[in-house]
């Protein structure tokens, strides 16, 4: 007769149990595949589904009761690794979206907004426009599949073990997090410089001609350009963020690491 004891059902709920959280904390956060237009038993489910399929493949977790002091601090430590990694890759999407707000100031266009579904304020097109599109460059290099994979790597770089927390991890994100401003101008930095060539021909335009209304020519040009030097910006976008993809694994995986004491 086969007889569990309560030790064993422990140990095969911790099995489960602890993968499943940091995987839904990565989910809490992550903009790809758990952003906040999907429905909640959806990202529950997709969580329980990478779980099922991580857990087998991990080294057997420590004997530590769920319920017990020791049993939170792992959990607490599972959270807070799922949530660096998220956080992480949710910087790439920070940075799009400020590149399209600053490339909409100077287009003209910063009124121009929609109801953004994911953030739940209003965005300005140029960012949606610029968000959407690098979602779909990702889902078609396989980024989902890079983050899959690093999450199931850093079950091995960080095992599910009782180990003394550190705040390294929180640094390396606060590092990381000012590159929103230096990505974010680097990607708009093309329309900005077209956009003041523009500015200054049309200032020398009304100098030279000051019956010229500045109104009716200058917004239509400067929309017009805009448009056009982001036609063929876009063009470089796919190689550009996909390296920048990689830099935020990497700086993911330096988070969640410097997130346990060495």
């Amino acid at each position: 007769m086969l007889t569990v004891s309560s030790t064993d059902l422990n140990w095969m709920m911790a099995l489960f149990f602890y993968p499943f959280v940091r995987i839904l904390a990565w989910l809490a956060v992550d903009p790809l595949l758990g952003n906040r237009s999907a429905p909640n038993m959806a990202r529950l489910g997709l969580a329980v589904v990478l779980a099922v399929v991580i857990a087998p493949t991990l080294p057997p977790p420590p004997q530590v009761a769920l319920v017990s002091g020791a049993g939170l601090l792992i959990l607490l430590q599972q959270i807070a690794i799922g949530l660096a990694l998220g956080f992480a890759i949710r910087i790439v999407f920070a940075a799009l979206e400020f590149a399209g707000q600053f490339m909409g100031l100077q287009m003209g266009l910063s009124m121009a907004s929609l109801y953004d579904p994911v953030n739940g304020a209003q965005t300005p097109v140029l960012a949606q426009f610029l968000t959407l599109t690098s979602i779909l460059v990702l889902f078609a290099m396989n980024g989902h599949h890079l983050v899959i994979a690093a999450l199931w790597q850093s079950f091995y770089d960080v095992p599910i073990a009782l180990q003394p927390s550190s705040g390294q991890g929180f640094m390396v994100l606060l590092g990381w997090a000012g590159t929103i401003f230096k990505t974010g101008l680097h990607i708009a930095l093309p329309i900005t410089a077209a956009l003041l060539t523009a500015n200054l021909a049309i200032g020398m335009m009304t100098r030279a001609a000051p019956q010229l209304n500045i109104f009716a020519v200058g917004f239509p040009i400067t929309i017009g350009a805009g448009f056009l030097v982001l036609y063929f910006s876009v063009l470089y976008l796919p190689a550009y963020l996909e390296r920048f993809w990689g830099q935020a694994l990497e700086a993911g995986g330096a988070a969640m690491r410097g997130m346990v004491a060495p």
